[in-house]
């Protein structure tokens, strides 16, 4: 079979959306969405846009292709099961993000503007507008199918999506449960389903847990406070999260009798902080934090219950309550640094405050400070850093710091000058404030004369 020319701006792929879509082109595309089905198609993972493959080599766009194969799919006794099966292939070979949108509009279309009337948004600051069932609007309209495939997109928003796309959750499912509460309720109650049983629920002499994929929640509550119910409840959180089906953006709501938190001010007094400092006082229990930690921590993912000032990464209070613990731990505490999302995370700072005022600035510590000011935006240095400094291990340890700089630095950037300036800055900022300006003039001035010239070498 000969294909059409393509033009010369989509000379990567075939367009299969426009009228005049030649025959040939769309049974190449029929034929690519039958290839997602059976494993057959090939995505290209470096060029792009990325582009879906048939098996003859004829590419596509993945969001043209799932317009296509969704388009011929009957509103009426709507096939759940067979979309769904598509959609995570596809989901599978291409990533949420390059069907996100294209499975937003079709709900919007096929779900929001049928059944409801759509009104307009009062203010700036509401992402969806006020909807309510169309009055004419019988039950026998309404395809159970239909609604089960829009919960289906409500839950891969909050599963696959990034933070803020469990607003898109929110509204889709507050669509359903207008017309169907019972079919959110069981997502309440139960999740999507995907979750296995002894995940869905778990219950044992020493605690109580849930985990529930669609509102992207774990909920646990210690029966006692032993080193034996701590250590299961690690066990069961990192069984969640090792589940593909769970959101990496989610809550921790934890009851327990013993009401300690971190030693750190600050830090939000919610139920995670309260688990990790009662966990950590079991020096058998570390190795379990961290590796909770370690599947916990993902950049631009958050604790779904922690707001505002108080946003943490997935993972930040048992990485805090091991760093706090000693050097063994702080390799972990680095590359957690090296996740935070510079621009909202802040908490680290809070942190960082008391690991300093503990164990000083030595050859060990002073890598985390380095981290610490690339984690965030403008690291401030509490008022006893100064003092904390001044003494000739700490300076020595902070010069081999200056002298190896660029091993901080991602490597295409590690020989950029301007670069490495920036950071040193950041780094004395982070120590001396605002008198870490005008080359350290001011710490130079009152420095003991013992010190003077390692002072003299820092801010050089």
């Amino acid at each position: 079979m000969s294909l059409p020319k393509r033009d010369g701006v989509h000379d990567r792929y075939y367009l299969i959306h426009k009228p005049d879509t030649s025959p040939e082109v769309l049974a190449e595309a029929d034929l690519c969405i039958q290839d997602v089905l059976n494993g057959t198609a090939r995505e290209n993972h470096s060029a792009y846009p990325t582009v879906v493959r048939n098996h003859n080599g004829t590419p596509f766009l993945p969001s043209q292709l799932l317009e296509r194969y969704l388009s011929k799919l009957p509103l009426k006794g709507f096939p759940y099961e067979e979309a769904v099966t598509f959609c995570d292939a596809l989901r599978r070979l291409v990533g949420w993000q390059e069907i996100r949108y294209k499975l937003e509009k079709y709900i919007e279309k096929q779900v929001q503007e049928r059944y409801f009337l759509v009104g307009e948004r009062e203010d700036g600051f509401t992402v969806f507008p006020p909807c309510t069932v169309l009055p004419e609007l019988r039950p026998e309209d309404v395809d159970e199918g239909l609604l089960r495939f829009a919960c289906y997109v409500a839950i891969c928003h909050t599963v696959y999506g990034q933070s803020f796309e469990s607003l898109t959750t929110e509204h889709i499912l507050g669509l359903v449960s207008q017309l169907r509460p019972d079919m959110v309720k069981q997502l309440k109650t139960a999740g999507s389903g995907k979750l296995p049983k002894e995940i869905q629920q778990r219950k044992t002499e020493h605690f109580i847990a849930s985990a529930n994929d669609a509102f992207a929640a774990i909920r646990i509550t210690a029966r006692d406070s032993t080193e034996e119910c701590y250590a299961e409840i690690l066990d069961y959180l990192c069984a969640v999260l090792e589940q593909e089906e769970f959101p990496r953006s989610y809550s921790v709501e934890f009851r327990g009798k013993e009401k300690l938190y971190l030693p750190i001010p600050g830090l939000p007094k919610k139920g995670v902080n309260q688990l990790f400092a009662c966990a950590v006082q079991h020096p058998n229990l570390h190795p379990a934090m961290e590796r909770y930690a370690r599947l916990a921590m993902r950049e631009f993912e958050w604790y779904q219950n922690l707001a505002d000032e108080a946003c943490a990464m997935p993972g930040t209070f048992a990485v805090f309550a091991l760093g706090l613990e000693g050097p063994k731990w702080w390799r972990l505490v680095c590359d957690y640094l090296d996740r935070c999302d510079d621009e909202h995370s802040s908490l680290q700072e809070k942190f960082l405050h008391i690991l300093f005022k503990q164990y000083g600035f030595t050859a060990q510590s002073l890598p985390v400070l380095v981290h610490g000011v690339q984690s965030m935006q403008n690291l401030k240095p509490a008022k006893e850093f100064r003092a904390l400094i001044a003494n000739e291990e700490s300076l020595d340890a902070l010069l081999e710091i200056k002298g190896h700089l660029e091993y901080y630095l991602p490597e295409e950037s590690g020989n950029d000058k301007r670069a490495l300036a920036y950071l040193w800055c950041d780094v004395l900022w982070a120590i001396w404030g605002t008198a870490s300006e005008n080359g350290g003039s001011k710490v130079i001035k009152t420095a003991p004369k013992e010190l003077k010239e390692k002072y003299q070498q820092v801010f050089a």
